[in-house]
């Protein structure tokens, strides 16, 4: 009874989990003589003409491909600048390195719409609004990334850098043939955070972005629902195509995603 208990409570929980989006699955497949609005999930008449479609509508290709370039670029700018601070916080002797800890780790508790303003206005003053590098910049190297390799370097045992250290390796060789090797797992949960952060994010690219050349693929979307909310066909195509990349790319790190979870869990 228990067990069966279990399971009713998984499928419950799946159902809910996986059930909104197979429905604009559904719908995105949808012949225009379909009903949107009701929760079947196998299309009569199933077309992807509806994906064509947006690609008339809208550049989806070109919003996607400006999306593709700023998460790439932050996937690069974390692991390398994450994995820099993370070091120097959990292995290097400085004075202040407690405090600067402290810093990054507060800096999680503070919203972005607190320093949106802030932000446009530097962004102005380097004269870098509607530029893609402004959308980069926010978010080039994200306080939680450094934590997260913070502690995953922690896990390093001190008598292997001892050893290091003796056989006359300085701290760049450290860091780069000792400690990153060791952080694998983690460095791919940082790649997959920062490219979902990136790739999501809407509001930042809204505020900074005038061209609809340089549109991210968040915005292109709103755009598009905006345009066409009567044809949810359309959106609900334009949304399985912003989520698909971030669906393919966990499936193929999933593997290195939770055991690098485990290395940068945070210890008390």
């Amino acid at each position: 009874m228990k067990l069966a208990l279990r399971y009713a409570a998984l499928l419950a929980i799946l159902a809910i989990s996986i059930g909104p989006f197979l429905w604009q699955f559904a719908t995105s497949l949808k012949g225009p003589t379909e009903d949107v609005f009701l929760p079947d999930f196998i299309p009569n008449d199933p077309t992807f003409g509806n994906y064509a479609a947006v690609a008339d509508v809208v550049p989806v290709w070109t919003f996607a491909l400006n999306s593709l370039g700023v998460a790439s670029v932050n996937v690069v700018t974390n692991c390398l600048g994450a994995a820099m601070a993370g070091y120097a916080l959990a292995r290097l002797k400085f004075r202040g390195r407690r405090f600067a800890g402290v810093i990054f780790a507060s800096s999680i508790l503070v919203p972005f719409e607190a320093i949106l303003i802030s932000l446009f206005l530097v962004m102005r003053g380097l004269g870098l609004t509607d530029t893609l590098t402004a959308v980069v910049l926010p978010g080039a190297i994200a306080a939680l990334n450094v934590l997260l390799l913070r502690n995953a370097f922690l896990a390093l045992p001190a008598e292997v850098e001892e050893a290091a250290v003796i056989d006359g390796a300085n701290a760049w060789q450290r860091f780069t043939r000792l400690a990153l090797p060791s952080v694998k797992g983690t460095l791919v949960v940082v790649a997959l955070f920062s490219f979902m952060f990136s790739w999501d994010d809407f509001l930042w690219p809204l505020v900074v972005l005038s061209d609809q050349e340089k549109y991210t693929l968040t915005i292109g979307l709103a755009y598009l629902q905006g345009t066409f909310v009567q044809n949810q066909r359309l959106v609900a195509a334009g949304t399985i195509i912003a989520v698909l990349p971030l669906i393919l790319l966990f499936l193929l790190l999933q593997k290195h995603f939770f055991r690098g979870v485990g290395e940068g869990a945070i210890k008390g």
